[in-house]
């Protein structure tokens, strides 16, 4: 059968994230991407509400990072890492070990988010071999999301989060009921008491506990109080038990902080970073570790750490991340982060009035408006495009994490968008 439209052939053969290939979402084809601008095939420019999820922190065709990318596929644009290495990774691994705490040293280059946590729960179960303890379990937090690969699922909640589909398929963890406290409000410590409980019980089990430090992002962007976190080091401590920091959202200035984890003033035992590690330009992840961790990993029977992804260390990614730091250590990224909050808190959080708002949440540059009603995805994804805005809501959220280059008047049309789409009736079920 001869397909001639692109829309056509696409919503027929080609699978979306989340989505069916029987009745599929609308899809909207991009032709140029630049600064906070989408260009679609029809000529309409929307303004860019999501940074690719998260990721587009500098908005689009940054021209240095551009330049890096030309520069380095000039003289290579991939070879393997398996006995090979070369100047963008090691320089690029020389910049990660500067911006993160002093015991995180060891690094391993991966290709997506996802990829990064299965490493990290890698790095915890044989580290635990390597000290000849037997330690298979982890403990996360109910509405934790942590990827879409099996072992980043086994960790994602198994009743409340998108993949309650595969419980059964799954390892069982053990889930920390999730904080309730938020940033801004007063600490309770009876918040802390369920994680107390499991990890006392059960701390002689656990290979790590793996968290998203202060925001949960896929589970419902939750913003809980950077308290809770600091104590779940504290307690870690205590038990002897490893802890990932999954900052693959939050990473790279997202939350006003280069890191969330340092709101809490903590160190994580292993650090997953993705999304903006690029700027959105080429997929790259890394999971870093302490010299200890790594150390005593070598000791296991397997004598090195058991992984290695083709695109490893991708010399065009690793030119990409590396100009992108350079960007973020320019320190622009601060005041824009903070405008961009000012904004939120301005003109977000009277949205708290409206009957069908439950709540709002503002960190950073991240704006979250909660509704009580779930929204119709496809006529509020048109909604917003007939608006001439990009914002992707999911279940009960409405959520704005723009680039961070964002003006002020891009900013307020995203906002008045989001106004009037909660006040249509028809864009929720």
């Amino acid at each position: 059968m001869l397909i001639k439209k692109d829309s056509d052939f696409d919503r027929i053969h080609i699978w979306h994230p989340y989505s069916s290939i029987k009745q599929p979402l609308p899809c909207y084809q991009v032709v140029k991407a630049e600064g906070c601008k989408l260009k679609l095939n029809n000529g309409k420019m929307l303004i860019d509400g999501m940074s690719s999820w998260l990721a587009a922190i500098h908005g689009y065709n940054n021209p240095r990072i551009n330049l890096a990318i030309k520069k380095q596929i000039k003289k290579m644009s991939h070879i393997m890492f398996g006995g090979i290495t070369h100047p963008s990774a090691i320089l690029l691994c020389r910049k990660l070990v500067d911006i993160t705490p002093l015991p995180l040293e060891c690094i391993f280059l991966c290709d997506s988010g996802s990829v990064s946590v299965e490493v990290s729960i890698k790095m915890a179960l044989q580290y635990w071999l390597g000290r000849n303890e037997n330690r298979k379990k982890f403990l996360a937090l109910q509405y934790s999301y942590h990827g879409d690969t099996f072992a980043a699922m086994s960790v994602c909640d198994p009743n409340n989060s998108m993949h309650k589909l595969w419980k059964g398929y799954l390892t069982k963890h053990y889930f920390a009921k999730a904080p309730k406290c938020g940033f801004y409000e007063r600490w309770m410590i009876k918040d802390f008491n369920n994680f107390y409980y499991l990890i006392k019980t059960h701390h002689k089990k656990l290979a790590a506990v793996i968290v998203e430090p202060i925001v949960q992002g896929a589970g419902g962007m939750r913003i809980y109080n950077p308290r809770y976190l600091k104590l779940v080091r504290e307690y870690c401590n205590l038990y002897g038990v490893l802890l990932i920091i999954d900052e693959i959202a939050t990473g790279f200035g997202r939350t006003g902080k280069f890191f969330a984890f340092e709101y809490a003033d903590i160190e994580p035992d292993i650090l997953c970073i993705g999304k903006a590690l690029t700027g959105g330009t080429m997929t790259l992840a890394a999971t870093i570790t302490t010299r200890e961790i790594a150390n005593t990993i070598s000791n296991s029977s397997a004598n090195c750490f058991m992984h290695g992804p083709t695109f490893m260390g991708n010399p065009i990614a690793c030119a990409a991340a590396i100009e992108n730091l350079n960007i973020l250590q320019d320190n622009y990224w601060i005041n824009q982060v903070k405008n961009i909050e000012k904004q939120f808190f301005k003109y977000l959080l009277p949205l708290k009035n409206l009957q069908q708002v439950a709540d709002i949440r503002i960190l950073g540059a991240i704006g979250v408006i909660e509704t009580y009603k779930a929204i119709n995805i496809a006529t509020m994804q048109k909604f917003f495009v007939e608006q001439g805005v990009w914002i992707r809501p999911f279940g009960k959220l409405i959520y704005l994490v723009p680039p961070y280059i964002i003006k002020q008047n891009e900013l307020k049309k995203l906002i008045e968008s989001v106004i009037l789409a909660i006040e249509y009736p028809l864009n929720f079920i």
